[in-house]
């Protein structure tokens, strides 16, 4: 196993520190793969304790060498790590303009409604010409590109020599066996049958004994070196439907890479080959009655010595949201013991946070469309006071500011 490798299995295992030394040594042989800055970033915001000084160089380096290749997905998933690595450094406003980028090239990323509303949080209460509300980042950062070493310089000079005539007239080329469809050329397609989904990724000469492959329930990947010195990086996360990934395959062709994937549901037919909503424990796509679970939870009874309340516009009256998110923290954390990750890196990224904020982000994340539309309405416009999770009576008309008791509010 090749230390990116190493690095992506330690950083699934929440290793960070591991991470960190198996991806330090991977840019050391390939300064020029991207994906390897952007998963370091990953882990030095991650580890503990976290480094975002150097999550965000790393970042930083991640987007210039993205946006030199003219990828789009590393662009966005490296201004992400950008992002995130300035909130974390209290530099809200050039956060927040990185978010805005994101947003341009991916309004449907996931993490971003989270991010807008800790934002807003934090620099309601900033000044105009505080210093940490103050936007001074370029769209692409002015920083220096570590150089390709003398090796692999070599190797890519000798991957562009013109072939040869051998003595009888035949053509032979001289030239290593590596990547011969340009990066931008490089496609996918799909179909499926009652109990399996193919997935061909047209890529020439994809050199078998470099290529990482992952296959997993929910996703797939593979990552694989070009002759440019860079590494060519597809996933499909999540897929539509879970798959057995034992019984799954993936063969490497002189012109494709096929992915033969079991489906783990025989005989459901999917209408898309990637989901854009998280899936339950039997595969299927979440409804509207995960959302009013987590609901019920939240407008449970409080108990006897329960902390303090909160403003809401529940009808059943103010509950202790912090009992609420303690419990529920405690409930997904035995729920993903031994699981890979959580939803969407979210939670690590705010490892050792208050369980608060961890709740109603993890409530947000899974909830349907009208229940976002409510919390983010109901937040906004009461100005943090209140929050509420039923469109119904959100929708009518504006939330007022719901104070404290004892409190006071008061426009500035």
């Amino acid at each position: 196993m090749d230390q990116a490798a190493k690095g992506a299995t330690a950083l699934s295992a929440k290793d960070y520190s591991a991470a960190v030394s198996h991806y330090t040594d991977a840019i050391a042989s390939n300064s020029q793969a991207v994906d390897y800055y952007i998963k370091r970033s990953t882990a030095y915001t991650r580890i503990s304790p976290p480094d975002h000084a150097a999550a965000l160089f790393d970042a930083e380096i991640a987007l210039t060498l993205a946006s030199k290749r003219g990828k789009r997905e590393l662009i966005i998933q490296a201004q992400l790590r950008r992002a995130i690595a300035l909130f974390s450094l209290e530099r809200y406003g050039d956060a927040k303009q990185c978010f805005e980028w994101v947003k341009q090239m991916d309004e449907k990323e996931k993490s971003l409604k989270i991010w807008e509303m800790k934002l807003d949080s934090k620099l309601k209460d900033l000044s105009e010409h505080d210093e940490k509300a103050k936007v001074a980042v370029k769209q692409y950062p002015n920083v220096e590109v570590p150089a390709v070493p003398e090796a692999k310089k070599e190797t890519n000079a000798a991957a562009v020599k013109p072939v040869e005539s051998t003595s009888n007239g035949a053509e032979q080329s001289t030239a290593p066996a590596g990547v011969q469809t340009p990066a931008n050329k490089i496609r996918h397609e799909w179909y499926q049958t009652q109990d399996t989904v193919v997935v061909s990724l047209f890529a020439k000469g994809v050199p078998k004994d470099k290529a990482t492959i992952d296959i997993r329930d929910r996703s797939l990947s593979i990552s694989f070196p070009l002759p440019t010195g860079s590494d060519y990086d597809f996933s499909l996360d999540p897929l539509q439907s879970k798959i057995n990934p034992s019984a799954s395959t993936a063969k490497v062709m002189s012109t494709k890479v096929e992915f033969l994937l079991k489906k783990a549901s025989a005989g459901e037919m999917w209408p898309k080959l990637e989901s854009e909503v998280p899936l339950t424990d039997d595969g299927k796509e979440r409804n509207s009655n995960s959302s009013e679970e987590i609901r019920r939870a939240v407008l449970a009874d409080r108990s006897a010595n329960s902390g303090p309340s909160y403003p809401t516009s529940s009808k059943s009256g103010p509950k202790d949201w912090d009992k609420v998110a303690n419990d529920l923290t405690k409930k997904t954390k035995e729920k993903k013991e031994g699981e890979e990750g959580g939803e969407d890196g979210l939670d690590e990224d705010f490892e050792g946070a208050d369980p608060v904020n961890g709740f109603f982000q993890s409530l947000y994340s899974r909830a349907d469309p009208d229940t976002k539309r409510a919390m983010m309405k109901s937040y906004q416009e009461s100005n943090g006071t209140a929050l509420s999770t039923n469109w119904a009576e959100v929708g009518k008309g504006k939330v007022e500011t719901q104070p404290p008791d004892g409190m006071e509010a008061k426009s500035w």
